[in-house]
């Protein structure tokens, strides 16, 4: 059955942040944290999986401690902190990007840092209970999202009353605020993205599931292109032309294009010699893209067997920063 309902990422909250976590925490549900830690600033940082707001009852606090070269886990019921489990060789560097990746299990949770294993959390307090993400200390968010596992239906899941105002791809042609982290963050050509780049999509494309691409335009740019594959097909085909001043979005099924869409509700969003953040998000019946918080338009799908789309492709006039699949 396909994930519907599916929660909407938080794109670059102010830090502290707190987040209602839709339907709470469920065995499966992956919450992936994406910041950048400032070069200089207070030593240390946390994130917390909270029963409401107050934060009296956290079921998993990590929190990074720079001075001390160490993370510390630990729970808190009723105010009061329990033992703390610390874990040393810190896996965050000041001035560094970062990729926090939460998975909770029935046994605890698992955490890998950077798409390395770091620690298993066990459980001291039911984590149903969990309807609360807090980040604060001496971070910078880009983005919270949430994944379900494939086939996880959340359309049960109770309405959302956020904690913070935020806009989310659900509201079309609303202004969302400023990554924290935006290209410009990378001054440096990334080794890891030779063009044309090329990568795979971990079980392929489902409802919820958030594709971010991260670069600059070339100073003489003419065009570039960000293509899901699905095999030889092209599901669907994002191709900026900046020569032309619009936003190509197109699906080539057996070596054949379909019917172009170029429509957008503002103004052309890409610029030569300017940095980006693209936004693609699955949902049931069409993707969402945004770009640079703003979102910019939908796509139907036209090829529907969505775990078949599976692959990345970026290629033409731009330089990546980071990629997210």
């Amino acid at each position: 059955m396909a994930c519907r309902g599916a929660q909407s990422p938080y794109l670059s909250p102010a830090v502290p942040f707190q987040g209602f976590i839709q339907g709470g925490l469920r065995d499966g549900l992956k919450i992936i944290i994406n910041g950048h830690v400032p070069s200089f600033g207070e030593n240390r940082f946390h994130v917390n999986l909270q029963k409401g707001s107050s934060g009296d009852d956290v079921a998993f606090h990590f929190n990074p401690r720079f001075r001390d070269g160490l993370v510390v886990c630990n729970t808190k019921q009723n105010g009061c902190w329990g033992p703390e489990e610390r874990k040393m060789n810190i896996p965050f560097s000041r001035g560094s990007a970062f990729e926090l990746c939460i998975l909770v299990q029935s046994s605890g949770f698992n955490v890998n840092v950077n798409g390395n294993f770091f620690t298993q959390y066990s459980h001291r307090v039911p984590f149903h209970l969990v309807d609360t993400i807090a980040v604060a200390g001496d971070v910078q968010l880009s983005y919270v999202n949430f994944e379900h596992p494939a086939g996880q239906n959340v359309a049960s899941a109770p309405p959302v009353t956020q904690i913070f105002i935020r806009k989310e791809f659900s509201v079309p042609n609303q202004r969302y605020p400023s990554p924290a982290i935006s290209a410009s963050a990378y001054p440096h050509p990334n080794t890891a993205y030779p063009l044309p780049y090329f990568t795979s999509i971990s079980g392929g494309l489902f409802p919820s599931k958030s594709i971010i691409i991260s670069g600059t335009v070339s100073p003489n740019a003419n065009s570039f292109y960000i293509n899901l594959r699905s095999g030889n097909d092209i599901a669907f085909h994002l191709n900026p032309r900046l020569y032309e001043n619009s936003v190509v979005r197109n699906t080539q099924m057996y070596n054949s294009w379909g019917m172009e869409e170029r429509s957008l509700p503002g103004t052309m969003p890409f610029a030569r010699g300017r940095s980006f953040q693209v936004w693609i998000l699955c949902e049931t019946h069409c993707l969402k893209v945004a770009v640079d918080g703003q979102h910019l338009f939908e796509y139907k799908h036209r090829l529907t067997n969505l775990p078949g789309i599976n692959n990345l492709e970026v290629g033409g006039d731009v330089q990546l920063n980071h990629v997210h699949t």
